[in-house]
């Protein structure tokens, strides 16, 4: 399979002023599944057109392995249909009046594939896509998923050398859109195909794809594994964009010495903070405790929200507001006061350009923030880290 790379891509629109794609530049090795993820209109769907090669790019280079396939500097363009690419729409786009097969065989037959090798290769494909049963159906007889399926299948009859995705499963209900989930992992271990997979959705993104580019306003903000992109991100957007409930937001510079609040909490703890313009903390990081410590905030319990299997538990602190996560049925009651603890290494901390901001770890003494042996260790310092307090992430 080949790798795919795009070296400053950017796609202007004649009568915008801004750039739909802003020099965009980042790898898709071979047999790798990645997405790219972000809000509407950031420019995801306009990346994974200009690949296929239904979009022109404005500037910069895409290259399939070592071929140049797009490149305005290159006078460069190759057609789509040789590049060796598999685009399947939003809206599936399968021919109503064709039966499954007939849609599944129809890259084939324009390919002049003989018949007994265009027959084997529908069956194989709708075999491992479970649609072999609908063979004889058409369109309008198949559910949302099957019909998924379908424009899957022929895409994979083709074998094409990467897969694109064009958010397949939002036209799904919820049910659907879980068992599609599945069903495309299954796919990419079974085929090894590199697919380039365009979300909105964070879930499909965190647990389909082994890499993840998160876009914003035509540029990249970060790639990274999903591990990377939820515990370490680069900056404010992605933090806020990454997560469910969306991450804590405390502005350090709202912090008053004379009334205790959230900020001046931090600011005490951490004087290095002060070099920050945001300070951050997911959700699940907060820890609730009945014990009251120098290290601890009182808060009252505004709302506690099910959702199923966890609950959300809204904090309050005069104006300040925090909200925490809990997969464990809480034991407190909705008006009651509780201590809350942030753990230190717990904290993002942000700048007045929204970029990462690393507190170097000789700057933190972790000893006294312990509440008690009941709260998790905090992670070892690194010796290796000296110099600066903060350390901007590139």
């Amino acid at each position: 399979m080949p790798t795919i790379t795009l070296t400053n891509l950017t796609k202007c629109y004649d009568g915008n002023t801004e750039p739909s794609v802003d020099q965009v530049s980042l790898t898709v090795e071979d047999g790798e599944f990645m997405c790219l993820l972000g809000p509407s209109g950031c420019g995801k769907t306009t990346i994974l057109r200009m690949i296929a090669g239904i979009e022109h790019s404005t500037s910069g280079e895409i290259a399939v392995d070592d071929l140049v396939v797009d490149s305005v500097h290159q006078s460069c363009f190759i057609p789509p249909e040789k590049r060796r690419i598999g685009l399947v729409f939003q809206n599936y786009a399968l021919w109503p009046h064709m039966t499954v097969e007939r849609n599944v065989d129809f890259g084939l037959r324009l390919q002049k594939v003989p018949a007994q090798e265009r027959k084997e290769r529908c069956v194989d494909v709708m075999s491992k896509l479970r649609i072999l049963e609908y063979a004889d159906r058409y369109p309008s007889q198949l559910s949302g998923g099957q019909q998924q399926r379908v424009a899957l299948a022929r895409m994979l009859a083709v074998n094409p050398g990467v897969l694109l995705l064009d958010e397949p499963l939002s036209n799904l209900d919820a049910t659907l859109r879980l068992e599609m989930r599945a069903e495309l992992r299954r796919l990419h271990q079974t085929f090894g195909t590199t697919i380039i997979f365009v979300s909105h959705d964070q879930w499909e993104a965190m647990t389909l794809a082994n890499t993840i580019a998160v876009m914003n306003k035509g540029q990249l903000q970060q790639i990274g594994t999903p591990d990377e992109i939820y515990a370490e991100p680069s900056n404010r957007f992605v933090a806020e964009f990454i997560g469910n409930p969306k991450i804590n937001l405390i502005k350090l510079k709202e912090s008053n010495d004379e009334l205790m609040n959230l900020a001046s909490h931090i600011l005490a703890r951490l004087p290095e903070s002060k070099f920050a313009d945001v300070c951050a903390i997911r959700p699940e990081e907060i820890i609730l405790t009945d014990t009251a410590n120098a290290n601890t905030l009182p808060m009252n319990i505004e709302n506690i929200m099910p959702t199923g299997g966890s609950w959300v538990i809204e904090l309050s602190l005069d104006e300040d507001r925090l909200f925490h996560s809990t997969q464990s049925r809480p034991k407190w009651r909705e008006g009651e006061q509780i201590n809350a603890y942030l753990p230190t290494h717990s904290l993002h901390f942000f700048d007045h350009d929204e970029k990462r901001l690393v507190l170097s770890e000789t700057h933190l003494d972790y000893s006294h923030l312990l509440l008690s042996s009941a709260l998790p260790n905090p992670k070892k310092a690194n010796p290796k880290n000296t110099n600066q307090p903060f350390v901007k992430q590139a």
